[in-house]
């Protein structure tokens, strides 16, 4: 199960800066002038063991100051209704204001644990005017520093201890999830493979309140399909569509063995594809790409779908060992090919190679090439072996792992998919001394 962490509050608080903070990533583009986060606001923190998704709503908020109250209203609605836990950041400077408090009381409504984060604490003198921010009635009140850290640490051990662990059970029947932008055709892709096998289909809560899964097992398939198209109550639709779209794929993929990311043949792979599929790298998941509406390229020739997937290719990089497979839902073109590919990604994901195996191949490939050795150390390889762990994971046993270089673990790491086919599945190598 996935744990998300949403972070709200009115603009210029300094939100994205603490995103920044906690994602250890320059991924928002912060502006002094209010309002200009842009897109790409989620991302994965680590913390004593315990990994977690962290959401910057501020982004999505459109318009001036005047209407800000009805948007403000609707992100934290829907924080308060998708994540685990909530962030409310204020700013030490400014004090409570109006929208503070407009805030503050819709928190009030949740059972989720909420912390309020007192941001701008530069300097010793601002620490005490936090006090201010418990008249809240909230709870816990965090001094910090988003610009230059302090603080942070404590927060994080706070939140480390109130997430719940993230553990993934293996599942017996594959969980894949269709995820995509919103209108890229993923509703008309589970219709048509469900739409008319009604019969067959048999609904499961998901594992999550919101994503539903759906058991398809048809035509010699047999897995669980989480949908994350159509699943809004129809008087909401007015809400941020593009958010709810976010939230809802953050939750599929995190619930998901394998991801089935749909994009569509005009557009290319987008900005937001892109954040999807490094989402499910970072959470170490099964891909596969899916080239939608390939019908409507026009003036189609020999090379046309290879250089479309070189470029997708290109866009991906470093991590390529992904299958990519052009579509037509319209045309039925290639739908059960997604299918087979997509249980092929999960069988390859499960896979488990044994010690001995893993030696007899690996080893006479790390003395043919070892590592360069580093001020005059020689690295040796002692032996490998595959942690029993849900996600693949190598670790290599030598005399003096910290000499061994990106460069290297990239090559090892070519060498695997080589000869074990691990497509379709990140991979992680580690090398520790024996």
């Amino acid at each position: 199960m996935g744990n998300i962490v949403a972070i709200v509050g009115r603009p210029n608080v300094g939100k994205s800066t603490f995103f920044n903070r906690l994602t250890e990533s320059r991924q928002a583009i912060v502006d002094e002038a209010s309002g200009v986060t842009r897109d790409r606001q989620y991302g994965k923190a680590e913390w004593n063991g315990k990994e977690f998704t962290v959401i910057d709503t501020g982004g999505y908020v459109k318009g001036s100051e005047d209407e800000f109250e009805g948007e403000i209203r609707k992100q934290v609605e829907i924080a308060l209704e998708e994540a685990n836990m909530i962030l409310f950041v204020v700013d030490v400077t400014v004090g409570i204001t109006d929208l503070d408090l407009a805030v503050a009381s819709l928190l009030r409504r949740t059972k989720k644990p909420i912390y309020i984060i007192a941001n701008k604490v530069d300097n010793p003198d601002r620490l005490a005017d936090v006090a201010e921010f418990y008249n809240f009635g909230l709870g816990d009140v965090f001094a910090i520093s988003s610009i230059n850290g302090s603080g942070t640490g404590d927060l994080l051990d706070e939140i480390a201890k109130t997430l719940e662990d993230d553990i993934e059970e293996e599942s017996d029947i594959p969980r894949i999830a269709i995820v995509g932008r919103p209108n890229v055709g993923k509703s008309s892709f589970v219709n048509t493979l469900i739409g008319k096998e009604r019969n067959i289909v048999t609904p499961i809560a998901g594992t999550t309140r919101d994503a539903v899964g759906t058991r398809y097992n048809s035509y010699g398939f047999d897995f669980i399909l989480t949908d994350t198209a159509g699943l809004r109550k129809k008087s909401k639709v007015e809400e941020d569509i593009e958010f709810y779209s976010v939230m809802r794929s953050i939750r599929a993929i995190e619930n998901a063995d394998v991801c089935v990311i749909l994009i569509e043949a005009l557009e290319g792979m987008m900005a937001q594809d892109m954040n999807i599929y490094q989402l499910a790298i970072k959470n170490k998941k099964g891909i596969v790409i899916m080239v939608n509406k390939w019908d409507l390229v026009e003036n189609k020739g020999t090379n046309t779908m290879k250089e479309f997937k070189e470029a997708i290719l290109e866009r991906i990089a470093p991590f390529t060992d992904v299958p990519i497979i052009f579509t037509s839902v319209i045309e039925k073109q290639r739908i059960h090919d997604v299918l087979k590919m997509a249980i092929q990604v999960y069988e390859n994901r499960i896979k488990k190679i044994s010690t001995s195996e893993l030696n007899k191949v690996m080893l006479p490939i790390t003395e043919a090439f070892p590592p360069p050795s580093v001020k005059g150390k020689f690295i040796k390889i002692k032996y490998v072996t595959m942690m029993p762990t849900y996600k693949p994971t190598f670790v290599f046993y030598c005399n003096h792992p910290q000499y061994i270089k990106e460069q290297y673990k990239r090559y090892i790491e070519n060498r695997l998919r080589e000869k074990f086919d691990f497509t379709g599945v990140p991979i992680q190598i580690f090398f520790r001394k024996k």
